[in-house]
């Protein structure tokens, strides 16, 4: 009588925090999704103008921002009727409102008369690039090259353009965080840009997927508790011995 009643304790008890598990994993799951939604917008890149960061066909994550929060090195989604008519396009910033960027020194990119490393450039990739010389980004305004310098239609093939090339901050849609397909993760942080000031941080991409995967896995755990539990019972019942009766 007692071994059955703990055991119908013990099996109340699995239920509640079954129960507990499927709805905080739940609430996980959708929360995560929800936070997604809201804050990231999924683009298919059409060229290789940023390989090898971004391939063309790649799908990525493009957190929203306002062009005000765009920093050095950034890779950003925006929309310019000077450049593209009706179309997203992606590129990175390297020099912003006030920023002197010339090409080059040292076989370096320069902003301000410093050297920038680009470490996503693809190797071997030539140091000048044709037809850009100096120029000074108007305050409120971005100059923007691809990684692929060579195949790039970025600010240095719209030189000769009343901006001289460069994107209003208003144009600016989204950053980029990560190529989601195929599954290349988070793009690396733009750290040689540090030596001109602050760049930006990655988004809560990674918080996010934690928040889903951590959710399905409550879900599913709980969920599949009462089965186990029932089977696992089962099998006891099935070993217990028979009861002896004496006399």
């Amino acid at each position: 009588m007692g071994s059955a009643a703990g055991a119908g304790s013990k099996g109340g008890l699995g239920q509640v925090l079954s129960g507990v598990a499927v709805a905080v994993g739940l609430l996980l799951f959708l929360a995560g999704f929800g936070w997604a939604a809201v804050t990231y917008r999924p683009y298919t890149v059409p060229t290789s103008s940023m390989a090898p960061t971004i391939d063309a066909g790649d799908r990525v994550l493009a957190q929203r921002v306002d062009g005000a929060e765009v920093r050095r090195g950034d890779v950003v989604v925006f929309s310019d009727k000077t450049w593209v008519t009706g179309a997203d396009v992606v590129k990175r910033v390297v020099a912003v409102g006030g920023d002197t960027v010339a090409c080059c020194t040292d076989g370096k990119l320069t902003v301000n008369g410093k050297p920038v490393d680009e470490p996503y450039l693809p190797k071997g990739t030539p140091a000048e690039i044709k037809g850009f010389a100096t120029v000074t980004v108007p305050k409120g305004r971005l100059f923007l090259l691809g990684d692929e310098r060579q195949g790039s239609l970025d600010s240095t093939a719209h030189l000769t353009d009343a901006a001289e090339g460069t994107v209003s901050r208003g144009a600016v849609a989204a950053r980029v965080d990560s190529v989601i397909w195929p599954m290349k993760g988070m793009l690396a942080l733009p750290s040689g840009f540090e030596v001109l000031g602050p760049v930006s941080r990655q988004g809560p991409l990674p918080l996010i997927e934690v928040m889903i995967v951590a959710g399905a896995v409550l879900v599913l755990g709980g969920a599949a508790y009462g089965p186990v539990a029932a089977r696992v019972s089962r099998s006891r019942t099935r070993t217990e011995p028979e009861p002896v009766h004496v006399g």
